[in-house]
């Protein structure tokens, strides 16, 4: 992640769930907003609903590589948190990177 920092702080989170507008998908939550920066932030949450530690942990990287993958064509200075859902864990990462690409663009948030 180049240019992109990570969201590790409990105030930022909570901020962004407040104020942050939010596309829902049947694969994630996507909670976005501008943020006055030169750079991107990404905070990506799974809950104990999804399942084990090893499906938690699958649903994070493919959300984290999904996001990887899409980075040099996001534009910069956004705060995006990503919430996984139950399907995450068990999807392809191409069907996650391609939703998240249309969901990116239909917002605005893509480089054209």
């Amino acid at each position: 992640m180049k240019r992109t920092e990570t969201i590790c702080e409990n105030r930022l989170f909570r901020r962004l769930y407040r104020s942050a507008k939010s596309e829902v998908t049947p694969l994630f939550v996507l909670y976005f907003r501008k943020n006055g920066l030169e750079k991107n932030r990404l905070g990506i949450t799974t809950s104990t609903k999804i399942g084990n530690a090893v499906q938690r942990n699958r649903s994070r990287r493919v959300l984290r590589e999904a996001y990887r993958l899409l980075e040099p064509s996001i534009a910069t200075g956004y705060d995006f948190i990503l919430v996984a859902r139950t399907r995450t864990a068990t999807v392809n990462m191409n069907t996650v990177k391609d939703m998240l690409q249309a969901v990116l663009e239909r917002q605005g948030a893509m480089n054209r």
